[in-house]
């Protein structure tokens, strides 16, 4: 990016940062609050490019005049190589902040769980994956809410729906952090089933969709819907509910097939319903849109074949490997309790290198 773009770039950030503030102490605002979490949404977004530019222009000016006086004053001229170097380093972190960024980092998440190849373990593998999110999720105070869920006679899932929602405004949401995981999930272990102690490969596949600030900017015909009603059921297909409050909803121009069940009524059960909708709609509208996010949508395989992976969690070495950036650590038990920092970070990191590449 040349420095005259970047510096123009800049001071229209800076502009609109002063005036989402003005927003944000504007008590009318804060009647909705849909509109307030978007406006408080994106201020945090532009604080840490405003503060880093702050910080260099303050930083330019001291070197400016560390070197104005430097031949008046020696002191003044063995300052300048450090000035230097710092302003280099902000200018390089302002560069890294003004890169391309995900328009959803600060979206919650629906995600969808599902077996694969592997029968009952696979299963008994899609309930950990699923169980290992929710731990992630309650390390960082995110809230998870189970929408649908359909066992295998183990106990296992053969698929489950949950949404996972953070409880502010950060820049960086739970899209920001769990986006990467779409795909295949393989298991190297010894089943449960397996007698003879023998070391099994199966696969489980993780689907994952930025939800929409509001269900309401994604455009859903009624007439395009078919809305169906049955009994929830829960583990071994036993009725836990008397009433007719489980909802399938079928968009019929995509096919998309969503339900929801674990709400107390069918009128809950149904927004819920929507909102994955929604979210999977929105993505499935911006790939058609963009060749680019077609591409990184691909990576969410819709056939679960274990041959098509992301990543490997090998349990006899306490291995767990991300196939797309090399990453490999030994500790995979707590990976599966939600230690999942590390490996996210080397994505986004990989993700943000890929980003500066494109300006």
């Amino acid at each position: 990016m040349a420095a005259t773009d970047s510096a123009t770039r800049v001071d229209a950030l800076v502009a609109e940062h002063a005036d989402l503030e003005r927003q944000l102490s504007d008590p009318a605002l804060h009647a909705d609050a849909g509109a307030a979490r978007k406006v408080g949404r994106r201020f945090a977004q532009l604080a840490p490019i405003v503060s880093t530019h702050r910080k260099l222009e303050t930083a330019r000016g001291d070197l400016e005049a560390a070197r104005e006086l430097a031949t008046e004053d020696a002191s003044f001229a063995a300052e300048v190589p450090d000035l230097a170097a710092h302003v280099a380093g902000l200018e390089t972190q302002l560069s890294d902040l003004l890169a391309p960024r995900d328009p959803h980092d600060g979206n919650d998440v629906v995600m969808e769980v599902k077996s694969g190849e592997g029968g009952e373990e696979s299963a008994l593998f899609a309930a950990d994956l699923a169980r290992m999110y929710i731990r992630y999720a309650e390390r960082h105070g995110w809230s998870v809410t189970v929408l649908d869920e359909t066992f295998s006679d183990l106990g296992g899932y053969k698929d489950a729906t949950l949404t996972i929602a953070s409880k502010g405004d950060a820049a960086d949401g739970v899209w920001s952090r769990l986006k990467f995981e779409g795909g295949v999930h393989r298991v190297q272990r010894v089943p449960v089933t397996e007698s003879q102690g023998r070391v099994h490969t199966s696969a489980a596949g993780v689907l994952v969709y930025p939800e929409p600030d509001d269900v309401a900017e994604v455009s859903i015909d009624e007439s395009d819907l078919r809305i169906d009603v049955y009994r929830s059921s829960g583990k071994g297909g036993q009725g836990v509910n008397t009433t007719d409050s489980a909802v399938r909803i079928t968009h019929l121009p995509t096919g998309i097939v969503v339900t929801c069940q674990n709400e107390r009524s069918q009128l809950q059960n149904k927004a819920r319903a929507m909102i994955v909708l929604a979210a999977r709609l929105q993505a499935l509208a911006e790939e058609q849109a963009s060749a680019d996010a077609s591409a990184d949508r691909a990576s969410q395989i819709r056939t679960v074949d274990r041959s098509e992976r992301i990543r490997t969690y090998n349990f006899p070495e306490n291995r767990i490997t991300d196939h797309r950036i090399g990453f490999k650590a030994h500790n995979l038990d707590q990976v599966l309790e939600g230690e999942l920092d590390p490996m996210f970070d080397a994505l986004a990191a990989a993700d943000r290198h890929a980003r500066l590449q494109e300006t």
